[in-house]
């Protein structure tokens, strides 16, 4: 389970506000990519945080009510699709992340992420925590926020192209989601660059 160990060692380095950063949306065939930025107040408790694919999409929902109340200051940003094709996905993962990062209302001094890169161009000190949303409080509360925002856009993109059933799989390449790509052909917001072993898979 997460804690507050890293935070609290960076604390004692002298830094005070320490966000936790993490995307959601790397993976999936349709969407943009989301990333969190979430500070946290170190005697914040939340119970049952973790890193959001432990958590069902009920108990996710339930967390990120708590977590937007009880944060020192949170952000949320995306990469579009075109960005996506444009740059490719990892470069639009950091895209987001720099974009959360500097929108939190209160600037933070120092950025705990989540994986094993850091983000090109990031403008506060950061270190880099592979599997860190099941390790860092801050970047598990990230992981949540960042999940539960996008889930939430799939939702609404559903009403628009309700031929993929994007409430049911939310962008990833699920075989029905698969299904709908090759019976419809791709939508606006499909990630083209991602269907192509789709369709060499068709010849």
């Amino acid at each position: 389970m997460p804690d507050f160990e890293f935070e609290n060692k960076l604390m004692a380095r002298g830094y005070k506000l320490i966000c936790g950063v993490d995307e959601a949306g790397r993976g999936p065939l349709a969407g943009p990519v989301c990333s969190a930025a979430v500070i946290l107040h170190k005697d914040c408790i939340i119970e049952g945080l973790d890193d959001s694919k432990k958590l069902t999409e009920k108990k996710r929902e339930s967390l990120y009510d708590i977590i937007t109340n009880k944060a020192v200051s949170y952000s949320v940003a995306f990469s579009t699709v075109e960005e996506i094709e444009k740059v490719n996905i990892l470069n639009a993962t950091f895209l987001a992340m720099n974009r959360a990062i500097n929108g939190l209302s209160l600037k933070c001094d120092y950025a705990i992420i989540d994986g094993n890169q850091v983000p090109k161009g990031i403008s506060v000190p950061c270190t880099t925590v592979i599997k860190g949303d099941g390790k860092s409080n801050s970047i598990a509360a990230a992981s949540i926020i960042a999940k539960v925002t996008r889930d939430r856009l799939m939702l609404e993109y559903d009403k628009t192209y309700p031929q993929y059933e994007f409430c049911k799989h939310k962008g990833y390449g699920t075989k029905l989601h698969i299904d709908k790509i090759l019976e419809y052909g791709p939508s606006e917001i499909h990630r083209r660059s991602f269907l192509k072993k789709i369709y060499e898979k068709q010849k």
